[in-house]
């Protein structure tokens, strides 16, 4: 039987660990006297990898103790509606069950389910309560779902956490349709507390709510012509063909010495034209196969626009599978997130190819021999 320690390091390590590991992290995890917080974290992380273990993590949770936040994120991962108690437990107790990287766990519960005590959460004060942002990505991530909560999230524009309410207000849509002023003087400064990096996200957020796009090809139209790229470009993006008076612009920020920029500029070219082309070239030569996880490269985010181009970016489909037949996970300099940062990434990759026709391969299993070794290595500390 492994040590917790060495199988807490294993499914971090790994993409596919031995199924034993996570038995070991889950019991741990479990524990009610609470003494195994790195289990509890690795498990948190999870998501859908603990759905065999959903009864056990839902009776931990029933005896209030030990590591509650983390078990209800956990269970909420694996799309266990069993989560839902204890997650309103721990909001009306004023605490936090989650790192905000952790909110896409939440996002797989029914948004109706959990959206009353969200709201909850956001009528405390919105210039105190900490919760605010991940409160605020957990709405934008729901979107339209969450379209009851506007009351509560049009305060936060007056707050620190406008950029989140902005955010979260364009992805609700039409129904945020009832601040479009206030949008709007967010988009052209106006509003007291607008700051630098506030207008093109209002100004997306403005066109979400209202459909009137002139105002959001206005400031991030200005905001691509001006040098400041990276600002406007993902707007431009979702506004498509709209933002079709731009696109020589973009095709030319496309060769920007800056990478994000050039990934930014290809995905926004590929939408408002319709030429993919271009866009996929541009795309791969930002592909980089031994990527570890460095947030400062682009590789991920280039690999998610290809797979959006599809079936015209095919030709990517090798190396994205190269990519995605690794063993070890990406790295990442805080552990509470690998799991998860690497599981968006496996999905990027299983995504991309599969909307490029590709198909994804079967990943075989750890090989039992290599297991042992494995187990002799982490028993002499190794690894």
């Amino acid at each position: 039987m492994r040590s917790t320690g060495s199988a807490v390091k294993a499914v971090i390590r790994y993409r596919r660990p031995d199924p034993e590991c996570w038995e070991v992290v889950v019991k741990a995890a479990c524990n009610p006297l609470g003494g195994t917080w790195d289990a509890a974290r690795a498990a948190a992380q999870a998501g859908p990898a603990l759905s065999g273990h959903a009864d056990r993590l839902a009776s931990a949770l029933a005896t209030r103790l030990g590591n509650v936040g983390e078990l209800a994120v956990a269970l909420a991962g694996a799309g266990d509606l069993r989560a839902l108690p204890a997650l309103r437990r721990i909001a009306e107790d004023d605490r936090v069950p989650f790192h905000v990287p952790w909110v896409p766990h939440l996002a797989a519960l029914p948004a109706a389910e959990l959206l009353p005590t969200m709201r909850a959460v956001l009528r405390r004060d919105p210039t105190k309560y900490h919760a605010s942002t991940a409160a605020l990505e957990l709405l934008a991530l729901w979107g339209p779902a969450a379209a009851p909560a506007v009351p509560e999230v049009v305060p936060y524009l007056e707050s620190p956490y406008a950029h989140g309410a902005l955010r979260a207000l364009g992805r609700i849509g039409p129904a945020a349709a009832v601040a479009a002023e206030r949008l709007a003087d967010f988009a052209t400064g106006r509003a007291p507390k607008a700051a630098r990096h506030h207008p093109r996200l209002a100004a997306w957020a403005h066109w979400r709510a209202t459909g009137d796009p002139a105002l959001a090809l206005d400031v991030c139209g200005a905001a691509v012509r001006s040098g400041t790229a990276g600002h406007g470009l993902p707007f431009l993006a979702d506004l498509g063909p709209l933002a079709a008076a731009h696109a020589d612009t973009v095709r030319g920020l496309m060769e920007s010495p800056g990478a994000w920029t050039r990934v930014a500029a290809a995905h926004a070219y590929a939408r408002i034209t319709g030429d993919p082309e271009p866009a996929v070239a541009a795309l791969l030569a930002e592909v980089d196969p031994d990527w570890t996880g460095n947030p400062a490269l682009p590789t991920r985010e280039a690999v998610r626009r290809l797979g959006g181009i599809g079936a015209a970016a095919a030709a990517a489909a090798p190396l994205l599978r190269r990519i995605l037949a690794a063993r070890e996970r990406l790295s990442h300099p805080y552990e509470h997130v690998r799991i998860m940062a690497d599981e968006a990434y496996v999905r990027t990759l299983t995504g991309a190819l599969a909307r490029m026709g590709a198909g994804a391969p079967v990943q075989p299993p750890v090989p039992a021999a290599r297991r042992g070794l494995l187990r002799r290595w982490q028993g002499q500390g190794l690894h």
